[in-house]
């Protein structure tokens, strides 16, 4: 099977992907939008958790990861509720992690072992085994992160193609760990990533349609329109459940969401708080002969992620005009 990729390409990838891309639980992260409410409010901010489950099968591939590795950077995301991280707040979710929650589960209940099991794989493999290029903690790279960056900063025009194939060939594995060859390209990608987790997530219209989506959901919960087990239907069968209802009120809120409104940021005056947990970012970065987070090279890092803490402390405020 040919995968491709508007980021990384095109690869033959093997029996086992290729069956494992084409399951329900994986072809379902078609209808689940990474951004949540995002493409209520805009309609091109509409990358997906398949899109974006794929491209971290292929960094893992590209970077030299082993089958297992790339098995589990495909799967990472199956147990994401509708609407990613918008749940998370519905439930009053702090750690912003109900999906890792529920992560086994979702899967022991799907056709995934019985898929692995078919190619000679366990589901120990998925459950036990340490990945280190597909997760690490913050604020060190992974290959989850660098890909939602990249992709999401692209397809909404924030980082241009040639700027990601700069990029690309500069990350390289250092004792099990993705590292950036050169600093002017790890302050590059500090900087994208920050232009992700800031500018994007917290652009007032994404703040306002988080908001919104959140008060949605929690009044259809509590009208009994939905369940908490409907967050594993997609995006948009869990909205025709709130269309369908006949509840006026759903109805109005809905509509809030999409119509279009003017807004402002306003510590002041405002209308909606949001914050989130802070997301600093200081990747490995191999310069010359020396190895060393990039802030202890970069002042412009230390700079950028002092910037990021304080607006991550303050969160933001939004005023509807």
């Amino acid at each position: 099977m040919l995968v491709k990729d508007e980021i990384y390409g095109e690869y033959e990838v093997e029996a086992v992907l290729q069956d494992l891309i084409q399951s329900q639980p994986v072809q379902r992260l078609k209808g689940i939008h990474q951004g949540g409410a995002s493409y209520l409010v805009n309609p091109t901010w509409n990358v997906t958790r398949y899109e974006h489950s794929i491209g971290v099968m292929l960094l893992i591939r590209r970077l030299g990861g082993p089958i297992e590795e790339q098995i589990a950077g495909l799967l990472h995301d199956v147990s994401h509720t509708a609407f990613s991280h918008v749940i998370d707040f519905v439930l009053k979710n702090e750690s912003e992690n109900f999906h890792e929650e529920i992560f086994e589960d979702t899967l022991l209940q799907s056709d995934v072992p019985k898929i692995l099991k078919k190619h000679g794989f366990s589901m120990d493999v998925i459950f036990k085994e340490n990945f280190p290029l597909l997760e690490q903690p913050l604020p060190l790279l992974c290959a989850d992160r660098i890909d939602y960056t990249l992709r999401d900063l692209s397809r909404y025009n924030y980082i241009t193609t040639d700027e990601i194939e700069a990029f690309l060939p500069s990350l390289c594995v250092n004792d099990s760990e993705i590292s950036i060859k050169g600093i002017q390209h790890a302050e590059w990608f500090v900087q994208a990533y920050y232009k992700e987790v800031q500018d994007f997530f917290m652009n007032p219209l994404n703040v306002y349609g988080y908001d919104k989506l959140i008060k949605l959901l929690q009044e259809a919960l509590r009208a009994k329109v939905i369940t908490n087990d409907d967050f594993l239907l997609t995006d948009e069968e869990v909205l025709e459940k709130i269309r369908h209802s006949g509840e006026f009120e759903l109805n109005r809120r809905y509509e809030e969401i999409i119509n279009p409104v003017n807004l402002q940021e306003n510590e002041k005056e405002y209308e909606i708080h949001l914050k989130v947990k802070p997301r600093l970012i200081d990747p490995t970065v191999i310069d010359r002969d020396r190895i060393a987070a990039a802030s202890e090279i970069s002042s412009a890092v230390k700079e950028m992620n002092e910037r990021a803490k304080e607006r991550a402390r303050k969160g933001s405020y939004i005023k509807v005009i």
